[in-house]
Formats: structure tokens, sequence, C-alpha cells
């Protein structure tokens, strides 16, 4: 199966958790925070979205930052995915 996101959204494969911190210390399951880095997997064809043209900005393959409260998540085939506005994105890591 394959999501195709519509209008403004696009599909997010999220970043692993940090497993240590900096300085060696090993976090348990339960205080390893969810990180706010994900890879753009699909973006939506954007057009006209609540009556304004919305260009798409990101594309498939970018990493990029979102808002943490953000999105929905989706669990598709075993594999987990947020899908976000385009706005939800706040910056492109390059």
């Amino acid at each position: 199966m394959k999501l195709v996101p519509l209008g403004d959204r696009v599909v997010l494969k999220q970043a692993e958790p940090e497993e240590k911190t900096q300085s060696g210390i090993i976090l348990t399951t339960q205080s390893q925070e969810k990180p706010q880095q994900a890879e753009v997997i699909a973006v939506g064809p954007g057009g006209v979205v609540d009556g304004k043209e919305v260009t798409m900005q990101v594309k498939a393959g970018d990493k990029v930052i979102y808002s943490k409260y953000a999105g929905n998540e989706v669990k598709l085939d075993g594999e987990e995915y947020i899908i976000v506005r385009q706005n939800d994105i706040l910056a492109v890591v390059e």
C-alpha cells in the first residue's frame, strides 16, 4: 500500500528517538522524547486550499523539522507515519 496525501498535506516518517544523551547516559523508553525531525515520504499536489493558492515547498526525501503537536499519526503495513499540513513544517534541514 502507498499513502498519497491530498491538498497541502505531507506524509512524514519520524526519525528514531535518541537512546543516549550527548554525555553518554542511556535513556529508558519512557524518558526518550519523540524527535521533531522527520523525512518527507510523499507530498500532496497543493493547489487551492481554503481559498488560497498553495505551492508545495518540500519534496520527497527532504529532512524537515515540524511542530511538536502537529499532524495525525497513521500506521500502515507495520510502519508509522505522520500526516501534517505544509504550514506545520517549520524548516528544511540541509
